[in-house]
């Protein structure tokens, strides 16, 4: 190829890339028109812009016509990286009256699943007219500000079981649950995490501490996955689920799953080894190793080295701590 011809193929590569980049930037698809401005965004900024900043000027090049073919493609590979779209999506497509003795409500069906990528582990719970209410009057004690302009569908007199009504309220907490999702001290707040879990997670340690294994371990399989989306900024805690799985396994005799998840555990208590879990942990995970043949001569090392840091005092087993959980 002579050099006109390689010019030309650079320049043609890189008008490919500025249409690409703009149509990434001003055409958005219908799911996203439909989404919070806030809820799509490009991770190019994090918590620090003057460190970012020098991040970017030197993993990224910005395209020009003196950039080798190769140089662009790489460009526009970390560019792909940089930008996508953010965390997770709320449906709601069905509702069902449930009629309990004197009372009547409707069950909402809220679907959570991860945007960007096809997400094969979403996340179903339901939940209830008064258990939005609560949750909005939670977050308006909390972040009086950020709530100002967030409006919620209002409780009526008459009419709260009609098709109309019903319907009107599934979109209307759709949009509030993206819109409360947008907000990032909103999202990290136990409060809002505490909505979308804590009714499954009461549910699954009744169980455990009932002697429950099976139905307990499966519920806790199906709400670690939402935890861990919701706290990828805090890995720590998701710790006690975990361990409660480990627990589930360990009385089911199902030794290689129980250290299985009690690695998951260990791995995100690695700076944080004065965590409550930390040594109950260890110990139950020094008995696993032994029972399938692993070595545990490292998890005792580490169990030793806790115990000559810290205080002889007494440390409940890791059942003692699980069964403790979400006890009111």
């Amino acid at each position: 190829m002579d050099q006109d011809s390689h010019c030309t193929a650079e320049r043609e590569l890189l008008e490919a890339v500025n249409r690409i980049t703009t149509f990434s930037t001003t055409s958005p698809t219908d799911e996203e028109q439909n989404q919070p401005k806030a809820e799509i965004s490009c991770q190019v900024r994090k918590e620090n812009p003057e460190k970012d900043d020098l991040q970017d000027s030197r993993a990224s090049l910005s395209p020009n016509s003196s950039m080798t073919t190769k140089e662009l493609q790489e460009y526009w590979r970390n560019e792909k990286r940089q930008c996508r779209q953010v965390k997770l999506l709320f449906e709601i497509p069905s509702t069902r009256i449930v009629e309990h003795h004197l009372s009547k409500y409707v069950m909402y069906k809220i679907i959570i699943l991860q945007t960007g990528s096809f997400d094969s582990n979403k996340s179903v719970i339901e939940r209830r007219y008064s258990d939005f209410e609560k949750l909005h009057r939670n977050l308006l004690e909390e972040f009086s500000e950020e709530m100002e302009d967030v409006t919620f569908p209002k409780k009526t007199l008459t009419g709260n079981f009609t098709e109309e009504i019903i319907n009107e309220r599934k979109l209307a907490f759709k949009d509030y649950l993206r819109l409360l999702y947008s907000m990032k001290y909103i999202r990290r707040s136990k409060k809002f995490i505490d909505f979308l879990t804590r009714p499954e997670l009461q549910e699954a340690y009744g169980c455990l501490r009932g002697g429950q294994y099976t139905k307990a371990l499966e519920i806790l399989l199906e709400v670690i996955g939402l935890q861990e989306r919701l706290t990828r900024g805090n890995p720590a805690s998701v710790v006690p689920t975990l361990c409660a799985i480990v627990v589930c396994h360990k009385d089911l005799e199902n030794a290689a799953s129980a250290f299985e998840y009690g690695e998951k555990a260990l791995s995100r208590l690695r700076v944080h080894t004065s965590h409550r879990y930390y040594m109950p942990l260890l110990e139950t995970m020094i008995t696993l190793a032994y029972e399938l043949g692993k070595d545990f001569l490292s998890l005792q090392e580490k169990l030793e080295e806790w115990k000559a840091k810290k205080d002889p005092v007494r440390v409940f087993t890791l059942k003692e701590l699980a069964v403790r959980e979400y006890v009111q």
